[in-house]
């Protein structure tokens, strides 16, 4: 039985008295891939943003690596890495300051640091664009950067909101790749919030929000036996009663 990296348990959230998350739980694996689901308004965001420590549950417990997120705050962050939806480069920085910037938060020996950076940009073919300044990357490469910046102080669970937003499909497939090897290579767990098919495709387990509350949880294969259907697509939209996957 693989060791559970992260733990969420009966999570409720309420912003002006409006319910985001309604009980909802979670456990990420070791070495396992885990996609999260849900139309616009499902709840996505909230709880990635208490996953990360942004915010604060109104109820339920967070654990990382058995580190409590209320009372071991840096502990637990210490072993997330963490891919936003929206950019958090410094766009007038150069990549190297920018993940720099990151193993100094982390405290990273600067030796260690720069030998790290080196090895994960040429892995990704980006040596020679070690100095470019970041603005001056596509949209594409900067998310790109984003995910060398979230591995190098090595987490243990990676949690990715839209990663592949404003990737060509090439490079949305060199992505999914990457981070399929780190989960079976590395034993990395990740949570991968999307709206794509062929993302949720690479996934051990599916996870489908909505309205706050978690609707199904388990294997793909699972979810398409108890829907009684062939169409991953189809049965989703028929699922949530609208589009969940972007075409």
């Amino acid at each position: 039985m693989t060791a559970i990296l992260l733990n969420a348990q009966d999570l409720h959230k309420s912003y002006a008295g409006k319910r985001a998350l309604q009980g909802v739980s979670l456990s990420l694996h070791e070495g396992e891939i885990v996609a999260l689901l849900g139309p616009n308004g499902a709840g996505k965001s909230t709880l990635l943003q208490l996953l990360t420590g942004l915010f604060s549950p109104d109820q339920g417990h967070i654990h990382v690596l058995g580190h409590d997120m209320r009372t071991q705050a840096s502990r637990a962050l210490a072993g997330l890495g963490v891919v936003f939806q929206q950019s958090a480069l410094d766009l007038d920085l150069s990549v190297q300051a920018n993940l720099l910037f990151h193993t100094d938060l982390h405290g990273l020996a600067r030796p260690l640091a720069r030998q790290r950076i080196a090895e994960a940009l040429e892995k990704i073919g980006m040596t020679a664009q070690a100095k470019a300044v970041v603005r001056s990357l596509s949209g594409g490469t900067r998310r790109k950067v984003e995910l060398v910046r979230a591995l190098l102080h090595q987490p243990r669970v990676l949690l990715m909101d839209e990663a592949t937003a404003g990737l060509d499909m090439a490079s949305r497939q060199q992505l999914l790749t990457a981070v399929r090897s780190l989960a079976q290579d590395q034993g990395v767990a990740v949570l991968w919030a999307t709206h794509l098919a062929e993302e949720v495709k690479v996934a051990d387990r599916l996870i489908l929000l909505d309205k706050g509350m978690v609707r199904f949880s388990g294997s793909t294969s699972d979810f398409m036996q108890k829907a009684q259907a062939d169409d991953l697509y189809a049965e989703i939209f028929k699922h949530l009663g609208q589009p969940v996957f972007e075409a």
